[in-house]
């Protein structure tokens, strides 16, 4: 085992950039550009069961379509490549706790060009209405964005540590 330079230095920066999302989630990140199609997709997929879950659809998904590429990574030992994915993973469930947060006030802008207060349809406020949460907003989120930075800080190890610790390369003589 070695210390890879570069890995260690993108893992840094990237550990660096995630946390400031973890922190001030209202930046936004480049990342919500690919979030939003992922979510809308989840909506069409998760239809099949149900009015519920087609609309819960769209936040699961967008979380568990970045979680399927670090299984993927885990599954075939590549363990740093999962680390850096599940960055990935944190901000799309950070991505998700904005939305959550936004269910009683309906202020974002959302797909349709207008907020859930200006008759827009909002994922989060049909859900936490039906579950009878809404009045549990603030703690909703606040879970979800625990779970978010839990994440991004569990991200950072891995990819900082499989950094420090990359298999040598082994170089095959022609």
């Amino acid at each position: 085992m070695q210390i890879s330079y570069p890995k260690l230095i993108f893992a840094g920066v990237l550990t660096i950039y995630f946390l400031w999302i973890a922190y001030a989630p209202m930046q936004g990140s480049f990342l919500d550009l690919v979030d939003l199609p992922i979510h809308e997709t989840g909506h069409l997929i998760f239809q099949l069961f149900g009015e519920f879950m087609m609309i819960a659809g769209g936040s699961f998904f967008q979380v568990i379509m970045p979680a399927i590429f670090v299984g993927y990574f885990w599954w075939n030992e590549k363990y740093y490549s999962a680390g850096i994915v599940l960055f990935w993973v944190g901000q799309s469930v950070i991505n998700v706790y904005i939305y959550a947060a936004d269910a009683v006030v309906m202020q974002l802008v959302l797909t349709s060009g207008f907020t859930g207060s200006e008759g827009s349809f909002h994922d989060w406020n049909y859900m936490l209405t039906r579950l009878g949460l809404l009045g549990s907003t603030n703690v909703v989120a606040g879970l979800i964005r625990m779970a978010g930075t839990i994440t991004i800080v569990a991200a950072a190890v891995i990819s900082i540590y499989y950094a420090l610790h990359s298999p040598k390369e082994e170089f095959e003589e022609i």
